[in-house]
């Protein structure tokens, strides 16, 4: 009975945060502004840079709920990576995205790295820089109403950006790791952070793809999917592996095994948002005004670098997808990129988890980057695809 008292406090608080969460979404909808954004910035309005209401219990409910949350888009964005699919993108696609994700990466990695002086932080930071809100970006093309070329590799783009970046992440910690303390125990357990994920994804999602759906339609197939997803996600934190990686590769494992159908993911996707929505509510609690004074220049590097990664990384994939590349299109192509959502805010908070001493720098920047990018991205991505569609290279293009 002395825990009553502490659980009521708990689900009502949980439970008025997802009732204000969809309120904000509704106000989103109604003025364009990015729903993120809302969400973040009602997460800091009842924080300790506000009213200071939820500051216990994000302490206390943030690490599991981002864990389960990340962990579950671990699995969708892995359940994208199905040969057929990858096929159907094309390499221009692929190596496009590949393309933007490395300059991106490079670019802040070497900006902070140089001006602050500090590698593992600059590697870290570098992979958040990577993340994409593919979210954003489809609503703006649904809302030019537009099918062209440039539309269309933008969409692929950003389905395939987060895949990449979380990838470049794990590599990134691993690095980061070994900077700090560069032995061979430490290089080994960084393999085995990698290597061991991918056993694990493998090992799981194999009978998974196989046994999943064949019970029968409906409830059993969400049961399935979560309990998967939680079951990889423990297991990963159990083995000291990258749950992020063990997740991706088992979605990648079972859309490639589970031929019968590709359900799992639909159902998952049907409970998702209520964590994300929390996640990014809490992520904005976690978030101190006080901070912003100490990390205000990395900030400022952060945003302008990931702006000239993705410009470098649009005029790089002209440059090698034509003989007569055409720089205006790389520049339309990076800067329609710019839009940046959840996934950079999971990365900054698993990489603050793995490396304390960076947490401030990490959590402020990420969420404070993020917020620019959801307000100023879509708005510049609407401008770039209008431009894109109008420009002489992209109408020979559609000819």
């Amino acid at each position: 009975m002395q825990e009553s008292p502490y659980l009521a406090t708990v689900f009502i608080s949980l439970g008025s945060l997802l009732i204000a969460g969809l309120a904000a979404q509704w106000i989103g909808k109604k003025t364009a502004i990015p729903r993120v954004t809302l969400l973040i910035t009602l997460g800091i309005a009842v924080g300790p840079s506000g009213f200071d209401l939820v500051s216990d219990l994000a302490q206390e409910t943030f690490p599991w709920i981002s864990h389960i949350a990340l962990a579950m888009v671990g699995f969708l964005l892995g359940g994208k990576l199905h040969l057929r699919w990858l096929q159907a993108q094309g390499a221009a696609v692929i190596s496009a995205s590949i393309w933007v994700t490395v300059a991106t990466w490079l670019a802040v990695t070497l900006a902070v790295a140089l001006i602050f002086n500090n590698w593992p932080l600059a590697l870290l930071l570098g992979a958040a820089a990577t993340a994409t809100d593919p979210a954003a970006t489809r609503d703006v093309i649904e809302e030019s109403k537009q099918s062209t070329p440039f539309t269309e590799k933008l969409l692929g783009i950003v389905a395939l950006d987060d895949v990449w970046g979380l990838l470049i992440f794990s590599l990134s910690a691993a690095l980061a790791v070994f900077l700090l303390d560069a032995h061979l125990t430490v290089a080994l357990t960084s393999l085995w952070e990698l290597g061991g994920a991918i056993v694990l994804g493998i090992a799981i999602g194999l009978p998974i793809g196989w046994l999943t759906g064949r019970s029968s339609e409906g409830e059993p197939l969400l049961i399935e999917a979560l309990g998967a997803v939680v079951l990889c996600a423990g297991l990963a934190q159990w083995l000291e592996v990258s749950y992020l990686l063990a997740c991706i590769t088992m979605g990648m494992t079972i859309t490639n095994t589970a031929k019968h159908h590709s359900r799992p993911f639909h159902a998952i996707h049907q409970i998702e948002w209520p964590f994300m929505m929390l996640f990014f509510i809490l992520a904005g609690a976690s978030l101190d005004f006080s901070h912003l004074a100490t990390t205000g220049w990395l900030g400022v590097t952060y945003v302008i670098s990931r702006i000239l990664g993705r410009l470098m990384g649009g005029w790089i994939c002209c440059r090698s997808a034509s003989s007569r590349p055409s720089s205006l299109q790389g520049i339309l192509l990076g800067s329609a990129l710019l839009p940046q959502a959840g996934v950079a805010i999971g990365i900054a908070l698993i990489a603050s988890q793995a490396f304390p001493q960076f947490a401030e720098a990490l959590l402020t920047t990420a969420i404070a980057g993020t917020v620019v990018f959801e307000l100023l991205g879509p708005p510049i991505t609407r401008l770039c695809i209008a431009h894109a569609n109008t420009s002489p290279t992209d109408q020979s293009q559609q000819r």
